[in-house]
């Protein structure tokens, strides 16, 4: 495929993206939900994919209203997360791949994430990919989470790029939505998330997994994926 212009820098998402976390969340979300005796529908899990985590705590508490045990619920859902990650962190198929792509070409990268840097540098450091990232965007560095344009208008600039510039790859409605926002080329990597057709609307592409991107890129060869100078001075 051919982009609107050249890549000079990559932005990604991070769970459900690159880190596998966002089934790690499901699970622990449902088995949370049943220890203090509640069911909670797929399509609510859903609704909260690409959403800040204090907004989700909100979230929850309206869904179940007046008398629902939240701090009970919440440490559950801790340990269940906390116990399966303890395992290892799960990588999406293809994320290795691209990212060392990526930087063997010269191509900047940075990721954009409603988690906080805590996380990101333990999930990232857990997999041996931090050192590959320029620039992280966090929940706390932003004024207006996804689906605002603000955490990709922030990675671009970090990475000296204008957002047109940026490839950004997510898996979440709000992610694409912000993506799209900011003037960047969005990609949807469909992970619980389906692709809709005004998800698509707002997408150059949609790809099955960070491999199919890859291949995107290496077949876009160097008219289509070029180290800007600002990228190197970076670099």
């Amino acid at each position: 495929m051919s982009f609107a212009q050249a890549v000079r820098g990559v932005i990604f998402d991070m769970d459900g993206l690159l880190v596998d976390t966002e089934r790690v969340y499901y699970d622990a979300l449902l088995g949370a939900a049943l220890s203090v005796e509640r069911d909670m529908p797929h399509d609510f899990v859903c609704s909260m994919i690409g959403v800040p985590g204090p907004e989700c705590v909100a979230m929850i508490k309206t869904y179940y209203g007046d008398g629902f045990p939240m701090e009970r619920f919440d440490a559950e859902y801790d340990r269940l997360v906390a116990a399966r990650l303890a395992q290892s962190i799960p990588l999406r198929a293809g994320a290795r791949e691209l990212v060392t792509y990526l930087s063997a070409r010269g191509i900047p990268q940075a990721i954009a994430t409603s988690s906080r840097r805590p996380t990101v540098e333990r999930y990232m450091n857990g997999v041996g990919l931090l050192e590959h990232f320029s620039a992280i965007v966090c929940r706390e560095d932003v004024v207006n989470a996804k689906p605002a344009p603000d955490p990709f208008l922030k990675a671009a600039a970090l990475l000296g790029l204008e957002p047109g510039q940026c490839l950004v790859l997510e898996d979440s409605y709000h992610g694409i939505a912000g993506a799209h926002a900011a003037g960047a080329m969005p990609i949807m990597v469909p992970d619980l998330l389906t692709a809709t057709d005004a998800v698509c609307a707002q997408c150059v592409a949609v790809a099955d997994d960070l491999h199919v991107v890859k291949a995107m890129l290496e077949q876009a060869g160097d008219n289509g994926v070029q180290e800007s100078a600002a990228a190197a001075a970076i670099r």
